[in-house]
């Protein structure tokens, strides 16, 4: 896991969710002690759901501030996926109580955060441990909040499936049709599954 010095108050960003049917973007922005090291710490989807539980308390503890912001369903329909996960990370970074000097940014989209110089990293979440911290804290938040979703709407199974594209939970959206907490400019029926009822 690489280091990124340009400064002590380098934020990293990422989110979690971007692929999903239901359920908000989650984006988080943390900024780590330069001393920071836990060889955990890894790409958040490389790591199992106990260690992501087991980091997201360590990252919260020792971090020198950190956010976690949903943006909604409705959100992501009205400027798409894309655009809502910036905004989502913007947001995040709105919220640190330390105002970053440097932002390394997950991914290769971005576009700029006030004044900030920032830097886009194509799979920087498994390389560095600013963008994996941020990887953890939106993942295991995101992942609490589609569980809470699911006691209200059991039947599309959002406690296992988090509101990802599996066929389980496209079945249910062509059983039960959509809910408020669904995109609605995603496709949410895979046309395939239409024939094999």
């Amino acid at each position: 896991m690489e280091k990124w010095f340009f400064s002590p108050q380098e934020a990293g960003t990422d989110e979690a969710g971007r692929g999903c049917l239901a359920g908000p973007v989650t984006a988080a922005a943390v900024i780590l002690p330069e001393d920071f090291y836990h060889p955990l710490l890894n790409d958040s989807k490389q790591m199992t759901e106990k260690q992501r539980n087991l980091l997201r308390p360590i990252i919260e503890e020792q971090a020198l501030s950190y956010a976690v912001v949903h943006l909604s369903p409705e959100r992501i329909d009205q400027i798409n996926i894309l655009n809502a996960s910036i905004e989502a990370m913007h947001q995040a970074l709105d919220k640190l109580t330390l105002t970053p000097e440097f932002v390394v940014v997950d991914g290769n989209r971005f576009k700029p955060y006030k004044e900030i110089p920032y830097s886009c990293q194509v799979k920087g979440d498994g390389r560095f441990m600013r963008i994996a911290a941020a990887s953890v804290l939106a993942k295991t938040y995101r992942d609490a909040y589609m569980e809470t979703l699911h006691k209200q709407y059991p039947m599309y199974h959002w406690d296992k499936n988090k509101g990802y594209p599996t066929r389980e939970h496209r079945e249910a959206i062509l059983e039960y049709g959509a809910c408020e907490y669904h995109r609605k400019t995603f496709q949410l029926i895979d046309i395939q599954l239409k024939f094999d009822f």
